[in-house]
């Protein structure tokens, strides 16, 4: 389903990944049911590349949005399908049913998520903020926040959901 076919309100845009800790999808999908708005879930594909932009090219445009027929990415989206339909099952959402669609994007995950929300005028995004740990922590130095830049260069809101521990599991 693409997001020129829902019905109803335009849908809220979530950044999603594989491994992605659930809090992200459950608070998207429980604003989703209260606002009676679909979900456009995006996986950003950090391994592609995007070329010059020309609207005009059909290869460019490719780029922005990668097919399905790469099958490193078939397996990468068919499990974030997988964990997108049971988070939204279980979302507590009251029984409210919650219409989503994945799109896979290319390139830096924030300049995606922004292209996308521009494209299909979202009214919110919705990412999580990084796991703990130094891997992460050198991962963000690197590549920067996806939520920062997103606060800092959108006209619309960005909910950042924390990713949350409990606190006995809170080591650092």
């Amino acid at each position: 389903m693409t997001p020129e076919r829902f019905s109803g309100p335009p849908p809220l845009l979530v950044g999603v990944m594989p491994n992605q800790h659930p809090e992200v999808l459950t608070t998207a999908a429980k604003l989703a049911a209260r606002l009676s708005a679909p979900l456009l879930c995006a996986y950003v594909d950090e391994a592609s590349y995007l070329v010059e932009w020309d609207p005009g090219r059909s290869a460019h445009r490719l780029s922005l949005h990668p097919g399905q027929d790469n099958e490193d990415i078939l397996a990468v989206t068919t499990g974030i399908k997988a964990a997108i339909e049971r988070t939204v099952a279980n979302a507590g959402t009251d029984g409210v049913r919650v219409e989503w669609t994945l799109r896979t994007l290319a390139g830096d995950p924030a300049r995606a998520l922004a292209r996308l929300a521009q494209e299909s005028n979202v009214p919110m995004i919705i990412v999580g903020t990084s796991e703990r740990g130094l891997s992460h922590r050198i991962s963000e130095m690197l590549n920067g926040s996806v939520g920062l830049w997103l606060t800092h260069h959108q006209s619309r809101p960005v909910l950042v959901v924390p990713y949350r521990r409990p606190a006995h599991e809170d080591r650092e």
